[in-house]
């Protein structure tokens, strides 16, 4: 006699709602500041931040990640082509954040490590949901 397969629940409702508002929060957040550390002239951004005159490269490079990782959260899972790709987005995005935070202590610019780190959990928030609490099927 053979043993029937058994197959993955699906996930609750409320754990699909409750991952899908960090997502669009997140890609929002990241895309801007991505777009802005992707595309704002240097000295614009420098008027706010004074290290970005410092390390323009960093902050393009941070920028195209930021916004990549935006797109990441909501692409794959919206249209279920490779959906492992969002907690991995999310992943990178609390890595960044993490790393953000970092700088910033070594800076002294202790108030934004609050941002960083509110950022940071929710992104590894979605990461963990996408990939344990509630993943996204791929199309089949």
């Amino acid at each position: 006699m053979s043993t029937p397969i058994a197959t993955p629940a699906a996930p609750s409702k409320a754990w699909t709602l409750g991952l899908w508002a960090p997502q669009v929060l997140l890609a929002l957040m990241f895309g801007m500041a991505g777009v802005m550390k992707s595309t704002q002239p240097i000295e614009a951004m420098a008027a706010n931040m004074p290290w970005v005159a410092d390390l323009p490269g960093l902050v393009r490079f941070i920028g195209v990640a930021e916004l990549l990782g935006a797109i990441g959260l909501i692409l794959p899972a919206a249209t279920r082509i490779l959906p492992v790709l969002t907690p991995a987005a999310g992943a990178g995005l609390a890595t960044i954040m993490v790393l953000a935070a970092g700088f910033h202590a070594m800076n002294g610019e202790y108030s934004a490590i609050a941002v960083n780190a509110v950022l940071g959990l929710l992104a590894a928030f979605v990461a963990w949901g996408r990939l344990v609490k509630a993943p996204i099927a791929p199309k089949a």
